[in-house]
Formats: structure tokens, sequence, C-alpha cells
């Protein structure tokens, strides 16, 4: 209604105001990988220029940006890939054209061998990228002149190895931070569907379960990130030294990030089966529902004490609780079937 009412300007104005803001967010979220790959750019020229002597070291920059462009858990594995791929594909370009001379069907025989030989290694797509790459550039920027030479594979080494060294030591990011954030909502959609489950068995409120079914079900995208930012703060944990520190308290969230998988998905079914006794009007214990909240609280607490880097008691304390309330609710009689 407010937009319907609001003259053009206004509202051009508004739609710019949050375009800005998003940009805004965009750039500070991403200025320190700005600020990581100027510097390694600028550091992997100078070492392979004024360090190893490399009159031409393009290579180098590239590589150390490239290391760093693709997404964090993922650097490590790339930067050997990158490597590795750069190495094949400098190695048979240099070769074959200083063999055969340049021409474009040269330049599509080195490319075929290349992207061959990559695939023999059992390389991923990456490594297979940079061989092509690598092979198209000496084929027809920098064709051979003075017979092979390892300069190029030196250069794409001392990028990479940059790369990784600034991403250790300049301005790491906390992993704990970053598994603590992907965690959070995870964390909390257990907590909050099982706490309007109790409600909604105690209210006899169906449209309740629903709902709290529904919320339980969009949860694997969240889960889906905390697996990725476990694997993104595993490595900053071991290659920053600055970051060593983190990582028996990282090693907490690793080992609950499969617990609290099998908890979304045994919830799932907890609140199907509830749905299920909703509908068919089936009297219920107290300590049922009770042992629905305590599991909550659990979630909750646990939520808690990661982040805190403690040993999770209070998370401990209340699933043991709600394991004895949902025997006492077996004990009076009542048990839930096979879903």
């Amino acid at each position: 209604m407010a937009a319907a009412t609001e003259g053009p300007g206004r509202a051009l104005a508004r739609r710019t105001g949050a375009r800005l803001r998003d940009r805004y967010h965009r750039v500070r979220v991403n200025v320190l990988l700005a600020l990581q790959a100027g510097i390694a750019a600028g550091l992997a020229w100078f070492v392979a220029h004024d360090v190893v002597n490399h009159p031409r070291p393009f290579f180098a920059p590239i590589a150390a940006v490239i290391t760093l462009a693709v997404s964090v858990g993922q650097r490590l594995r790339r930067a050997f890939e990158l490597v590795v791929g750069v190495a094949i594909g400098i190695a048979i370009g240099d070769t074959l054209i200083y063999l055969i001379g340049t021409g474009p069907g040269q330049v599509g025989l080195v490319v075929t061998l290349a992207i061959v030989t990559a695939i023999f290694f059992g390389g991923g797509s990456a490594l297979i990228t940079q061989a092509a790459s690598s092979a198209v550039l000496v084929a027809t920027l920098t064709p051979p002149t003075d017979g092979v030479s390892f300069d190029r594979f030196v250069d794409a080494l001392v990028g990479g190895l940059i790369g990784l060294g600034v991403m250790a030591l300049l301005l790491p990011l906390n992993p704990l931070t970053v598994v603590g954030r992907a965690a959070k909502p995870a964390l909390d959609v257990l907590a909050e569907g099982l706490t309007e489950t109790a409600e909604a068995l105690a209210e006899r409120d169906v449209d309740r379960a629903d709902a709290a079914l529904a919320r339980l079900r969009a949860a694997e995208s969240d889960l889906q990130r905390l697996h990725e930012a476990i694997d993104a703060a595993s490595e900053t944990a071991a290659l920053a030294p600055a970051r060593w520190r983190t990582r028996g308290a990282l090693n907490q969230y690793i080992d609950a990030a499969e617990h609290v998988a099998r908890a979304l998905r045994n919830s799932r079914v907890l609140v199907r089966r509830a749905i299920l006794v909703i509908q068919d009007g089936e009297e219920l214990p107290e300590a049922l529902v009770a042992a629905v909240r305590s599991l909550s609280e659990a979630m909750d607490w646990l939520r808690r004490e990661l982040g805190d880097a403690v040993e999770p008691v209070a998370a401990r304390e209340r699933a043991l609780r709600a394991a004895g309330e949902a025997g006492m609710a077996y004990a009076e009689g009542w048990a839930s079937p096979a879903v």
C-alpha cells in the first residue's frame, strides 16, 4: 500500500538507496579478498622478478590472484591444481611449440594434448582449465625461442605459494566466527521447530505442527552452509599460524555437525508423528510434551556452548532429561510406532 501511494521520485530514491546499501555491503564483505589479492600479486611479481630474476614473470601474479579468488575452503587444493595444471600446460606448450612451431593447428594440438594429459592425471576442472589456458598462453603470447624453459613453471609455483601465504598471514578469518555464524541458523531452526512442536502437541494445533515441519525441511540449506563453513574454517585453522589455537574448539563443531544433521532428520520424523497424533486425537502424557521441550532446550544450549568454546555440559544435561521424560511417557503406557 505504501509503495502504491508514494511518488515516483521517492520510489526511485528508495530503490537506489537499497541498491547502494547492497553494493556497499558486498564491497565491505569482499574488501579483505581484494586487499589480499592486490598484495599477493605485487609480492609474487617482486619475488619472481627481483629475487628469482625472471624478466617477465606474468605467470606469478596470475597464479597468486587465482589462488586467492577460489572459494575459501578450497584454496589449498585449488592452489595445488593450479600449479600442476600450469606445469602441464607449460611443459607441453614449450616442448611442442619449440619442435613444431606456431600456427592454428599447433595451438589446437597443444591444447588437446594438455587437456588429455590433465585428465590422465586425474585432474578436476580447475587443473584441466589451467593446463589448457597455460598451453594457450605459451603457444600464442610467449612461444619459446631458446628451448624449453622452466621459468614459467617457477613463476606459477611462486605465485601459488605467495597466494597461500598471504591468505594465511594477512588478516586470516577467525574460524570460530565463520563456523559459529553458519551453525546458528541450523541450531536455531532445530530449537524453534521442536519448541513449536511441543506447543502444537500441548494445544492440539495441527497447523502449528505443519509450520514447524516446513521450517525443519527448509533447514537443509542451513545444514549445507554449515558443512561448507566447517571446510573453510578447517582450512584457515590449518594454514594460518595465528588461528592454530582455535583448532580444539573447531573440532567440537566438526564432531557436532554429524549429530546435528541426524537430529534434523529425526526431528522431522518426530514432527510428522506429532501431526498424526493430533489428527487422530490420541491421548498424550505430559511427560512426552516435556521431553520435546527439553530436547529443544538442548539444541539451544548446544549453540551457546559451541559458540563459547566450552564442553556442552548443559546441552547434554537437557538431552538426558529429554530421554528420561520420554522414558516416563513410555512407562505410562504410551509409545510412538515407527514412522
